[in-house]
């Protein structure tokens, strides 16, 4: 079974976040903290936010998506449309402690969760804001993501159309880059008393991988953009096979000893001379693998249409080559190796049920960092409240009765 994630032998143990948010990018910030040791807690409004029954559903209509980003976080719901409700989020936010004020939210534009306001409360609060697009116009991965650049060069070479990549890559950037720049506030705080008014936008996120990367660069630079080249990797050598069963193997070869080995494992090593002569090429160079990268493939896709995938797996195992088989989410997990990985534990999900859950991926001291199940919706309300704000049964049943709490 998981452990709680609340121990103080976690590197952001002590940590208090407050957490408003939906979709991916803000959860998977709260979520990475949480793994690391913080207290998350993430206020939703009642009955939830946008994406509480977001795809995928168990048969029961209980969102696997929700459950899964809120491992280990409290949760409270409250009406954030009410003045009670408003004034509660800013004195969980700017309750007293070391570890506190820090609040993380993609609801953007509110005057009463802003910097302004909060550090009014508490001098040293630590506020991150996710947006859309720099200039504050709502956007989301997949919008950012056509208007980069990418769907241009994604897809089969023949396909005269885009195609949209099916990973929230943009959200799953911004969401890790939300949780570094609050642990970098954190420790900023800590030398200076400062706190910090944090704003980071999908948009730029998005830009800025692709800047890193070289794809904005070329343009500025060489005058053209990056070219499609469907499963080939760009600038090495690397494709994909089908094998006399019809099974898929990607293969690269990154450097010459890759490429000698998978010379000789298909048995193309007199042929691939001949053409390297004939082309005036040096296949000990990246580049020229990757120019003639067509021919080359057509050569060793005989090998690979003549034998079985278990007997391509087997020579591609014996050889230096970098490859794996293509596989589908249920053949991951039926291979069983997800109980075999110890990023992996059993998680006992309330309304989801029990299955193998990943944790940190990195691992301190041998160990990957596990948490717990996800709350039911506004579960910890009370105990929160009488904790950090030391209200009292009948102020909590009051709360309840106006419609301000839910639980």
């Amino acid at each position: 079974m998981t452990t709680s994630n609340h121990t103080a032998d976690r590197p952001l143990a002590g940590l208090r976040i407050v957490e408003i948010s939906s979709f991916v990018a803000s959860p998977l910030c709260g979520l990475t903290l949480s793994q690391l040791g913080a207290e998350v807690i993430r206020i939703d409004p009642i009955g939830g936010a946008a994406d509480i029954d977001r795809w995928p559903l168990t048969a029961a209509g209980e969102s696997i998506y929700w459950t899964g980003l809120n491992r280990g976080k409290r949760s409270l719901a409250l009406d954030l449309r009410s003045e009670s409700g408003r004034d509660i989020v800013q004195r969980l936010v700017s309750a007293p402690g070391d570890g506190g004020g820090i609040l993380v939210t993609n609801a953007g534009g509110r005057d009463w969760t802003s910097y302004e306001t909060l550090s009014a409360l508490r001098p040293d609060v630590i506020t991150l804001e996710l947006l859309g697009r720099h200039d504050g116009r709502p956007a989301v991965d997949y919008t950012v993501n056509a208007a980069l650049g990418f769907p241009q060069i994604t897809g089969p070479l023949d396909h005269a159309g885009v195609v949209n990549h099916v990973l929230p890559a943009w959200d799953v950037a911004a969401g890790l880059h939300a949780a570094l720049a609050v642990t970098a506030a954190v420790r900023r705080r800590e030398h200076t008393g400062a706190g910090a008014r944090i704003v980071l936008p999908l948009e730029d996120v998005a830009l800025a991988t692709a800047g890193a990367l070289g794809y904005l660069t070329e343009p500025q630079v060489n005058g053209s953009g990056r070219p499609a080249t469907g499963n080939a990797v760009y600038g090495t050598y690397g494709s994909d096979f089908v094998t006399a069963d019809n099974e898929r193997f990607m293969v690269v070869a990154l450097t010459s000893r890759h490429f000698r080995d998978l010379l000789t494992l298909t048995g193309t090593g007199p042929a691939v001379a001949a053409l390297e002569a004939a082309l005036e090429a040096d296949f000990g160079r990246e580049s020229d693998r990757f120019d003639h990268r067509e021919v080359l493939t057509a050569l060793f896709a005989r090998w690979f249409r003549t034998h079985s995938a278990a007997e391509v797996a087997a020579a591609l195992d014996a050889s230096s080559v970098l490859h794996e088989r293509y596989r589908s989410f249920e053949q991951v997990v039926e291979s069983g190796e997800l109980a075999a990985n110890p990023l992996f534990a059993e998680l006992a999900q309330p309304r989801i049920g029990t299955y193998l859950a990943a944790a940190m991926p990195a691992s301190y001291d041998g160990a990957h960092l596990h948490t717990g199940a996800a709350a039911a919706l506004g579960a910890d309300g009370h105990e929160v409240l009488r904790r950090l704000l030391e209200l009292d049964d009948a102020q909590l049943a009051d709360l309840e009765q106006a419609g301000v709490l839910a639980r």
